[in-house]
């Protein structure tokens, strides 16, 4: 229940002049968001990686609807790869993209969503590194997934997301474990009816290991991201199993939750890889984490109560 509600917050005006005016609620934010600046998020991903992590950065921002500011973000995303490749930070540092904000809500969504990626990819070429295409609502998946397919015409290094707790998700893993296929397997953050998405936590993470022995005994490069220690524990055994090296695969986590095991995984040889979020437009992303991980929830709301 707590996470329904959460997740109808995160769309309501009201409670979010509630959250974004709060005293202290942005030195909160700071916790799950790097800052709102380019600057502030390249100053992050140098620490991360001189910690030993690879990151993937998110300009934050979601359902556009209008064309200049589809326009505007994508120009803020090759501003921001420029700057990643002037540091020589590709290809560990990369970044991952919703379609949404890229245009794909408008009349002629799926076309121009489609154009502003490839010039985000093309400028992730030249920075020597990577994208990823968020996946977000269920009802934006068929058409995120014809968008990859497309790009990867061109840009074969994209990178997918398939939510676990679709019930497609394991046909879908299996339709991109490929040579080349750059997969990242979450759980999903968004609100999804029964006949769609599974809703309990335990069958969701029965799909999360379906998934994930689909895409280990693949031929694709699988992105496992997940906070739980069960399913970190199975995806080792997995790459025991499918006799994958550590270079084989990356564990990827969210900035701000568990940086012990980030750094505890790194140090046992493995590749992880922090989701770094930035941007002005922080209450959607942020309702979602709280979410995900009810044990967020009471840090924020002490954090708000406290006075200093």
């Amino acid at each position: 229940m707590l996470r329904q509600a959460l997740l109808a917050a995160s769309h309501s005006s009201g409670v979010r002049r509630v959250v974004e005016t709060a005293p202290y609620s942005r030195s909160v934010v700071r916790r799950f968001v790097a800052g709102e600046a380019a600057a502030d998020v390249l100053a992050t991903t140098d620490r991360l990686i001189s910690d030993g992590l690879l990151v993937t950065i998110d300009h934050l921002g979601e359902d556009t609807v209008e064309a200049v500011q589809a326009k505007a973000i994508t120009t803020e995303y090759e501003r921001l790869l420029e700057r990643l490749a002037e540091a020589g930070y590709g290809p560990r540092a990369e970044v991952s993209v919703k379609l949404t904000a890229l245009g794909q809500l408008l009349d002629d969504g799926e076309r121009t969503a489609l154009e502003n990626a490839r010039r985000v990819c093309a400028a992730a070429r030249q920075a020597n590194t990577t994208v990823t295409l968020d996946m977000e609502d269920h009802t934006r998946v068929d058409s995120t997934l014809r968008i990859l397919k497309e790009l990867r015409q061109d840009f074969p290094e994209t990178g997918a997301v398939i939510q676990a707790y679709l019930r497609r998700a394991e046909e879908y893993c299996a339709d991109l474990a490929y040579e080349g296929s750059r997969v990242r397997l979450c759980k999903g953050a968004y609100n999804a009816p029964d006949s769609v998405a599974f809703t309990g936590k335990d069958a969701v993470d029965k799909s999360y290991v379906r998934c994930m022995r689909v895409l280990m005994a693949g031929r694709g490069y699988p992105m496992l991201a997940t906070h739980d220690p069960r399913l970190i524990e199975i995806a080792g055994a997995l790459a025991i199993l499918n006799e994958r090296s550590p270079d084989g695969f990356e564990y990827q986590m969210l900035y701000g939750i568990r940086p012990n095991e980030q750094r505890r995984l790194t140090e046992l040889g493995g590749q992880v890889r922090v989701y770094v979020p930035y941007g002005r437009e922080w209450y959607g992303y942020l309702m979602r984490r709280l979410a995900e991980r009810p044990a967020n929830v009471g840090f924020f709301l002490r954090s708000l109560a406290s006075r200093s």
